[in-house]
């Protein structure tokens, strides 16, 4: 027991992954509602998937050597705190790829097909609803993807599957990283054009807010909006605007702002807008991944070795030394 390293779990680790973990460190926590910190002060290393990691929390753990995120955005982790106290931060971007297309995927289709509208329908007895039903063929539409990372180009390869035609839009990315799928010089050009618009970009002080009145209004009348990346991208009161007025025909959102959004909120109200949880990654498999692929990294880090994933490898000299 000594010589295992105390590493505290955000959630409790799934009996698929429970004698791996415990044979190699000691398990501490996981968080609940009355003590959300048990165990954290103990531990060297953290594995974490929702909770804030800002500066207080880090206090609350003088012996932190790393923390992992089960998962790719790095928003929840104050990583200059981190990164001045020493302490590694790192991620999992492969882990919830193909959850998390597949969930794009369905979200699209879910809209495109009005599938909420036509069950409602049929709870309600409502007459002849073939001629009621109104839906989206994909096929030969254009997807305009706003972010070109490993799920926007997982779910370009469905797309294309599809029969539909794929754009998209990455700042940060040159003009040869887009291996084949087409390339909008700018965002608007993207959304004059796009029939269904995937938002698969990271939150950062620079992109939060990135979809508000402005970006609605320059889409293309009756497109379909999915967002699978961040809450934080997008004004809601702005889609809200752009789905009363008619200007789109329905979103699919895994990711809100706040989360969970109020049970009373307008946008779980309408019948052209499906929300789902946060949970575009948990599949069986996806959440076995993530957890695992945080989980190894922690380990090496308390081993001393550089982890594939490391977030701010400018730590990493300190680290070695400090440990």
């Amino acid at each position: 027991m000594a010589d295992r390293h105390p590493v505290w779990f955000e959630r409790a680790v799934p009996p698929e992954l429970l004698a791996e973990v415990e044979a190699e460190v000691v398990v501490l926590g996981p968080a609940n509602s009355a003590q959300p910190w048990a165990g954290l002060a103990a531990a060297r290393g953290a594995v974490v998937g929702v909770s804030r990691f800002d500066e207080e929390t880090i206090d609350r753990a003088p012996d932190l050597r790393v923390i992992a995120r089960t998962g790719i955005g790095v928003d929840r982790v104050d990583i200059s705190a981190a990164t001045r106290r020493g302490i590694a931060v790192c991620n999992a971007p492969d882990a919830p790829t193909v959850s998390t297309a597949e969930h794009a995927l369905a979200l699209m289709l879910a809209v495109a097909k009005n599938l909420k509208a036509g069950e409602a329908g049929l709870r309600s007895g409502q007459e002849d609803r073939y001629a009621r039903h109104h839906a989206i063929e994909l096929e030969g539409t254009v997807l305009g993807l706003v972010g070109y990372g490993r799920i926007a180009r997982r779910v370009a390869e469905a797309a294309c599957a599809l029969g539909m035609q794929v754009t998209a839009f990455d700042p940060n990315l040159p003009a040869d990283a887009f291996d084949g799928t087409g390339r909008s010089a700018s965002l608007s050009e993207l959304l004059a054009s796009a029939d269904v618009v995937s938002l698969h970009l990271p939150l950062t002080p620079e992109t939060a807010g990135s979809f508000g009145p402005a970006q609605f209004a320059a889409m293309k009348p009756g497109a379909v909006f999915v967002n699978t990346a961040r809450g934080g991208l997008v004004d809601h009161d702005a889609l809200l605007e752009a789905l009363e007025s008619g200007r789109l025909v329905g979103a699919g959102l895994d990711v809100t702002d706040p989360e969970p959004l109020d049970p009373d909120h307008p946008l779980l109200r309408r019948l052209d807008v499906v929300v789902t949880p946060h949970v575009a990654s948990a599949t069986v498999a996806g959440r076995i991944r993530l957890l695992r692929t945080a989980f190894r990294q922690v380990v090496m880090v308390l081993d001393g070795r550089r982890p594939p994933h490391l977030v701010n490898p400018a730590v990493w000299d300190r680290l070695v030394t400090r440990s």
